[in-house]
């Protein structure tokens, strides 16, 4: 399969992997997607498999860009399409209307499980909370802040221990205004039987969030989250541009789509920055791939120490070749913002969002600024899932039948011509509505928070 015509390598849609259109000299640029993805490191034949063996990244350090504007998704839609959502006190909407319990130290996971067994509320643990300095503590609060006020809970219990840096007094200096029906506290050091406190307290936040029913709200309150993980040579062929289409789709009615994964953007920067919708937007996007590039350097680390193992056995060679699909995700899309670690989605349109790779780190990222659901893309297969619905769409149709466990949507039907950016709606509303993805079947709903510092 040829991607693009300007391309000197072709995919074998069996496997995934390159294969040479042309002889390709020593030094030359592999092209793939139109766009190189490295070079050869020696001379490659005609018809012989281009990969790992004979092919070097091109990518280094930090680089200087100049903002050339390129033509953006500009259609426009006026639509009276919607879906059922739960319609917040303060005007949010949640696809969802869970109790979760949102704790602020790790040393009060197990209490929040018993809770979550006794009393059916959700519950994430995570480690932090204590012993964190600097940024790494005011990301975790941010991010905890953002699990407070996120939509598709339709109450908290905010869990504490007493004696951690992140106690709720210090918490809530963080976390601003709540609305007290539907957030509570409670510090386990403070009560002889913890248990029973955290009980009647859930029970207060149930009999809370079941005033809430479902109502028709507009499809442009929808914030969906991009991501792609287990990627494989088919992620940037079938599964990728299927999401892309979707994010044009969703974004021409007025809703929100955020794009993270900052290291898979690096060699596919460039595409993204000229999609910008001014030069303040541009300048925050140079900020951020130089920001993540010196995040690396600073750990003594290359900027290229990536496909994963996986990664190149199912076809992709180098960082370049997997931004390059990664960056499909958002279509042709305009970037109309970009947020820092848990910054909340306020712009409609396509935003980018700092955070690494990382598939657990950045789901919980994703879930943290607002989205409701997230789209995962995916070529090898995994289960994960966040705190919010987070649906699995296959890039082949093996991996759709072999995990169907894991698996909600088959995307691997493109490759015959199939576009199903309508289907995918389709899909995605019913999620919205009430359907349970696979990830909420299995109760594979995690977070896990960024690190970079120290530890006490």
């Amino acid at each position: 399969m040829l991607i693009n015509k300007l391309d000197n390598v072709e995919v074998n849609i069996t496997d995934g992997h390159k294969y040479a259109l042309c002889d390709i000299a020593e030094g030359e640029n592999i092209i793939k997607y139109g766009q190189p993805i490295g070079h050869a490191v020696c001379d490659i034949k005609k018809g012989e498999h281009v990969h790992t063996h004979n092919i070097k990244t091109n990518l280094s350090g930090k680089l200087e860009y100049n903002y050339s504007p390129a033509e953006t998704y500009s259609e426009r839609i006026d639509t009276d399409l919607t879906f059922m959502g739960y319609v917040r006190k303060n005007g949010e909407v949640g696809i969802r209307n869970d109790v979760w319990i949102v704790n602020t130290v790790g040393c009060v996971n197990k209490i929040a499980e018993r809770l979550a067994k006794l009393t059916g509320a959700k519950y994430f643990p995570h480690p932090f909370g204590c012993s964190q300095l600097g940024d790494d503590q005011l990301i975790t609060q941010k991010i905890l802040k953002g699990m407070v006020n996120h939509p598709n809970a339709g109450g908290v219990l905010v869990l504490g221990l007493g004696c951690e840096n992140n106690n709720i007094d210090v918490f809530k200096g963080i976390l601003g205004e709540w609305d007290e029906e539907r957030v509570k506290f409670l510090n386990t050091q403070d009560f002889d039987d913890e248990i029973a406190e955290g009980v009647r307290l859930i029970n207060e936040l149930k009999e809370y969030a079941a005033g809430f029913k479902r109502e028709p709200v507009h499809i442009s309150k929808l914030n969906v989250g991009l991501k792609c993980g287990g990627s494989d040579g088919f992620s940037g062929i079938t599964a990728n541009p299927l999401v892309g289409r979707f994010c044009d789709r969703l974004t021409s009615m007025g809703g929100i789509c955020a794009l993270t994964e900052v290291p898979e953007m690096f060699g596919a920067e460039h595409l993204l920055m000229n999609r910008c919708t001014d030069t303040e937007t541009f300048s925050k996007t140079v900020r951020l791939i130089n920001n993540f590039k010196d995040y690396y350097t600073r750990h003594n680390q290359v900027i290229y120490e990536n496909p994963s193992p996986g990664n190149k056995k199912g076809g992709i060679t180098t960082l370049e070749e997997k931004s390059l699909g990664c960056v499909q995700k958002g279509g042709l899309s305009a970037v109309v913002d970009v947020l820092d670690y848990g910054d909340r989605l306020t712009k409609n349109g396509l935003n980018l969002l700092n955070g690494p790779g990382n598939d657990i780190v950045a789901v919980t990222n994703l879930m943290a600024a607002g989205v409701h659901m997230i789209l995962f893309t995916t070529g090898r297969g995994t289960p994960l899932g966040t705190a919010v619905p987070t649906v699995k769409i296959a890039t082949n149709h093996d991996l759709a039948v072999r995990k169907a466990n894991w698996i909600d949507f088959d995307a691997s039907p493109t490759l015959d011509g199939n576009a199903l950016t309508d289907e995918l709606l389709e899909y995605v509303i019913s999620v919205a509505n009430g359907k349970q993805t696979k990830n909420e079947e299995n109760g594979y709903e995690e977070i896990s928070i960024f690190k970079d510092g120290v530890t006490l």
